[in-house]
């Protein structure tokens, strides 16, 4: 007895993008913009696009030393 949102009668949404964040990466993945592109095309109205991703205000150091990684 699973129903989808548009039998529940929810016809927009308002999307909240995340990333990983802290001190890892600040971009949301490629299967971000691929699921929000899938959303609009099934007819879904998209209200807010907004970006949650957690931005330190003072953080522990990012790993791979003082001269990054070296290949």
């Amino acid at each position: 007895m699973e129903m989808t949102a548009v039998e529940l009668g929810v016809n927009a949404l308002h999307i909240k993008l995340r990333a990983t964040g802290g001190n890892k990466t600040k971009t949301p993945g490629p299967g971000a913009q691929s699921a929000l592109r899938a959303l609009a095309r099934s007819g879904m109205k998209i209200g807010r696009i907004e970006d949650v991703t957690p931005i330190p205000t003072d953080s522990t150091r990012r790993k791979g030393g003082r001269r990054g990684r070296r290949l």
